[in-house]
């Protein structure tokens, strides 16, 4: 599952790197146990939701504000061509969520791995 939020800020060049940087990093287990096997390596699928609450701002008082998160005309083509972009790297279609949607959606995580990756920080 891959909790995607659009910062006003991005463009498209950030879906492009932010999409294959996924499609290639190795979270998944070998046969010995180490992370050493990518998405497109297992042949796994992939669940994108939307997130705009992941650009939640909180310094000051104690509601967040999300002031940074894109605007939905700006969001939802830079949504789009991150899951375009991923089912290009997977060679498969790609689950998405609906936009904007009041959604209840199940995780179960199989293993310790949870990921923040930032456009604007790339390490």
């Amino acid at each position: 599952m891959i909790l995607l939020g659009v910062h006003e800020a991005d463009e498209e060049a950030d879906a492009d790197w932010l999409a294959a940087k996924v499609a290639a990093l190795r979270v998944f287990s070998d046969e010995e146990g180490k992370m050493n096997r990518s998405i497109v390596d297992i042949s796994g699928e992939a669940l994108v939701v939307s997130q705009f609450t992941l650009h939640a701002k909180y310094k000051k008082g104690a509601r967040p504000s999300f002031i940074h998160a894109a605007r939905p005309e700006t969001a939802v083509p830079l949504y789009e061509r991150f899951v375009r972009q991923l089912e290009d790297q997977l060679k498969r279609p790609v689950a998405t969520g609906r936009f904007g949607a009041m959604m209840e959606v199940d995780l179960i995580n199989d293993g310790p791995v949870t990921i923040t990756m930032d456009t604007r920080n790339k390490e």
